[in-house]
């Protein structure tokens, strides 16, 4: 196999061959003229042809000059290419979601973390339940409510379902065997005007006296948090609550759940320049909301 020529040599070629002069050829490689004649000197020789006609009116290229040129700007293109790959420090995927699906989300995004170091994702929380991707420069993003519809790819995670929670402690201290217990405790609303709570107690078939009072929060992720810190009894979702389940943190005190006909979704655009590694946290955030879509 014939020894292949040095790689500066090339590049000089590569160079000089596109401007056909010595002297901006030099300019350009910030060495000497000399140094650009004596270079291509030593490739020619080393080639065992000439690449340029020296004409008293510069330089040409020869037969074999054209022929050597886009193959080296080929391989040149390859090399910078490749090098900038290697370099190019992988992009966040930008993220939007309401912040009542943070205490599901974030946990999850960890652990995406853990395991795929290569897809980085960059959460914004909002008290917004929608996004414009019109306006919006994100990637994805997890809308709550209604469908959708179909302007954008559309994903459901899970629907929202109504159950109170309290702490552990809570409960062992003033027990709840029926809806009307209630009346017992602290009603934690995780909105201002009550409508989860008058929706559950409406399925439930109970009556309590002290619906309306009670704590009101801005978002139910709140009214969790406080519930579990044993001040009183929240209306949760049940979609969101598996890991505080499992650690104890909260607790269900009635078996029912109720539907509200609102649901979580992950959407993102339709437009050709989508990331190539979002359809991949897609599936393993679909994967992981599927236990909440049961019961």
């Amino acid at each position: 196999m014939k020894r292949l020529p040095p790689l500066p040599a090339l590049h000089t070629f590569l160079i000089t061959g596109r401007c056909c002069n010595f002297t901006r050829a030099a300019e350009a490689l910030h060495i000497t003229q000399g140094a650009v004649s004596r270079q291509i000197s030593g490739l020619e020789a080393h080639l065992g042809y000439r690449l340029f006609n020296r004409q008293a009116r510069g330089l040409s290229l020869t037969q074999q000059g054209r022929e050597l040129l886009p193959r080296i700007e080929q391989v040149f293109g390859l090399i910078e290419e490749a090098v900038d790959r290697v370099d190019a420090k992988p992009r966040a995927l930008q993220i939007k979601a309401p912040t009542c699906i943070s205490r599901w989300l974030l946990p999850r995004l960890m652990q995406w973390h853990k395991q795929r170091p290569d897809v980085p994702v960059q959460l914004t929380t909002t008290s917004a339940h929608t996004v414009d991707f019109r306006q919006e420069d994100f990637d994805a993003a997890v809308v709550f409510g209604p469908h959708p519809g179909d302007a954008n790819h559309v994903q459901p995670l899970f629907d929202e379902q109504l159950t109170p929670v309290c702490s552990p402690a809570l409960l062992s201290s003033h027990p709840l065997a029926d809806p009307a217990d209630l009346d017992q405790h602290m009603l934690l609303h995780p909105s201002l005007d009550g409508r989860d709570w008058t929706l559950w107690l409406k399925a439930a078939g109970a009556k309590p006296s002290r619906v309306e009072q009670g704590q009101h929060f801005d978002t139910m992720d709140l009214a969790m948090t406080v519930a579990s810190q044993g001040s009183g009894v929240a209306m949760g979702d049940w979609s969101l609550i598996g890991q505080d389940l499992s650690a104890g943190r909260l607790v269900m005190p009635f078996e029912l759940k109720v539907r509200t006909g609102a649901a979580y979704y992950f959407v993102h655009p339709k437009r050709a320049e989508a990331s190539a590694s979002l359809p991949d946290l897609l599936e393993w955030l679909s994967t992981q909301a599927a236990e909440r879509r049961i019961g």
